[in-house]
């Protein structure tokens, strides 16, 4: 018999009734009937039902041992009475009847607990990441995540792409977020960088004549956490082609994410639906528009409209003076509730306060009745106006948002998704992907007084070189596009600017000399100069794909070990202090933060 094992803690069956066996596992819970003591046994693939009796010399031992303590348990499999079955655990058919028992390993008392879901507090979860992880719903979110790798890696290469991997340590660069740097030590004074994403790499592949890349890419940015963003280091599925358009990318990377959600969809047994083929197309202009933001949930039916002509000249004077002063009003709306009290208006109003605006107007509506000083002050033909364009029905209300057109937008998206959130719109059951195309190539930088690329300054514009010489910068739109799945950002992608004098143009407009863009860009420009396909890519993040299809509502749920939001690591004590030694051969004096 094995030394450890015959069999996992998920495997046996009834028909395995009667077999001498040896499980190895973790105590994951005990139960105390008067003389018989019931343990869990669990592994990593499972749990079984353990009996001891006062006949089994395996009863005082296990008695005695806390949970999470690590045994090897001998003994025999029998059938359980029909009441006392599990039919929700693969082994519920079954309990194994203790001969002996051996302690590999005796637990301390627990810092917190593994059985069980139960909220605990963070910094413990994540001091003590090895308990967390034997939690069952981490340790399926991690098992996902594994999967969710594999199926990605046999899909890119169905899809003809081949996996290369690019260098780690690499060059500051100038543009995106803030590096994380490396000493050097055999170059004193000099330092590496950790790379924010392989975006010089692929398209260098490309350069380098390999036709379709892909890698899931670890990549690394010092910048503050958010709840669908990993401070530190995160992964992506990175890729470039050579020799396509937008629509080739979209095509390309489509089936694949389309075929990745479809596979895991019934993950946590909702049975999701998946948006079909091919995923909806969308200008940015429209999605800030109807959407409020770059980044829409589709699941979400309601839709902003502007209103602003129709508030020129009422008798709402607040809403009339905005407009003429060229700013705008953006309409929400709140269908069905005409049943709701006047405190459900009230407070959105209180919340959009709460996040910083000055407040969101509103008109309530039952049985085509109007209400609110808004309805009031506009009169019914000018509401009669606004409900025809918006399409209202007869017990829908409406928010309005107004003021500069950035803030409205931002105001509408935010109450959008609120709204639909309160009113329960929102269909959890569904997976809706859309692109976000023609992003601006420029804006206009009101703190600087000068055009800036608005997004990436690599991507290709649209109209190329003419387009840069001819039309106003703040009207020029990129071939730049973003995959959109229920309100999370996946990923930006572009089609490249791939020629030297696009660039220098392009880069020119922005402010940048050719002397600059040659030193701070040398390895591309340079590149370029000796012959490059037209290419583009996109880089789907791991980490989002994984939340999403584990229903989490925060990354550090699907990242192994991940870190706090000021990006620490409580169990390994990063970062750190280093001995002196070493900064010694590194050529390096710390420099402590001067008191405030």
């Amino acid at each position: 018999m094995h030394a450890y094992r015959t069999h996992n803690c998920g495997q046996l069956r009834a028909g395995d009734v009667g077999q001498a066996v040896r499980l190895s596992g973790w105590v994951h819970r005990k139960r105390d009937h008067g003389g018989v003591l019931f343990v869990d046994l669990r592994d990593h693939y499972g749990l079984t039902q353990i009996v001891a009796d006062a006949d089994s010399e395996a009863l005082k031992a296990l008695e005695t041992i806390r949970v999470e303590s690590v045994v090897t348990i001998d003994g025999v499999v029998e059938a359980r009475a029909a009441e006392a079955a599990n039919a929700n655990l693969a082994t519920g058919a079954i309990e194994v009847r203790a001969r002996a028992v051996t302690i590999q390993s005796a637990a301390q008392e627990l810092p917190m607990p593994v059985a069980g879901e139960a909220d605990y507090p963070e910094d413990i979860r994540l001091r003590y990441r090895y308990l967390d992880l034997r939690r069952e719903r981490l340790h399926r979110n991690i098992q996902l995540r594994s999967h969710v790798i594999a199926s990605v890696r046999r899909r890119m290469i169905d899809q003809g792409f081949t996996e290369f991997q690019t260098p780690i340590l690499t060059a500051s660069s100038p543009e995106g977020a803030r590096d994380y740097l490396v000493p050097s030590r055999v170059h004193p004074g000099k330092f590496y960088a950790l790379p924010q994403a392989p975006q010089m790499f692929k398209q260098l592949l490309m350069v380098a004549g390999f036709d379709r890349y892909f890698q899931i890419a670890p990549c690394f940015r010092d910048e503050d956490a958010r709840a669908d963003r990993s401070p530190g280091e995160f992964y992506q599925l990175d890729f470039e082609m050579s020799f396509v358009t937008q629509e080739d990318v979209f095509a390309a990377i489509e089936p694949v994410l389309h075929g990745l959600f479809e596979e895991f969809a019934d993950f946590d047994g909702k049975g999701r639906q998946v948006s079909p083929l091919p995923f909806r197309r969308i200008p940015y202009k429209d999605s800030m528009l109807r959407y409020g933001n770059d980044k829409p949930d589709l699941r979400n039916p309601i839709l902003i409209s502007d209103v602003s002509d129709l508030f020129r000249g009422s008798g709402f004077g607040r809403f009339a003076a905005i407009v003429e002063g060229g700013d705008v009003v953006r309409a929400i709306p709140a269908p069905g509730t005409a049943e709701k009290s006047r405190k459900f208006f009230d407070d959105m109003n209180s919340w959009a306060q709460s996040e910083g605006f000055a407040g969101l107007g509103y008109a309530t509506r039952k049985g085509g009745e109007w209400g609110g000083p808004i309805a009031k002050n506009h009169g019914e033909a000018g509401m009669a106006a606004i409900a025809e364009a918006l399409g209202l029905g007869p017990d829908d209300g409406v928010f309005f948002a107004a003021g500069k057109a950035a803030q409205a937008a931002k105001l509408a998206g935010l109450a959008r998704t609120r709204v639909g959130e309160q009113l329960g719109l929102i269909d959890p059951k569904r997976f809706e992907f859309c692109w976000i195309v023609d992003f601006p190539m420029y804006e206009y930088d009101e703190e600087a007084k000068k055009i800036d690329f608005s997004h990436n300054p690599f991507s290709m514009p649209q109209g190329g070189i003419e387009a840069l010489e001819t039309q106003d910068p703040l009207s020029i739109l990129a071939y730049q596009y973003d995959i959109v799945c229920n309100g999370v950002e996946l990923s930006s992608g572009a089609i490249r600017n791939h020629r030297p004098d696009i660039m220098y143009k392009a880069f020119e407009i922005a402010g940048y000399s050719r002397e600059e863009v040659d030193t701070e860009f040398a390895g591309m420009i340079g590149a370029f100069k000796f012959g490059a396909p037209p290419h583009g890519g996109s880089a789907p993040g791991i980490d989002r794909i994984v939340m999403l299809l584990a229903d989490e509502p925060n990354i550090r749920e699907v990242i192994v070990f991940p870190m706090t939001q000021k990006a620490e690591d409580l169990m390994m004590g990063a970062p750190a202090h280093v001995r002196p030694k070493q900064l010694r051969e590194l050529n390096i004096r710390v420099v402590e933060p001067g008191k405030a």
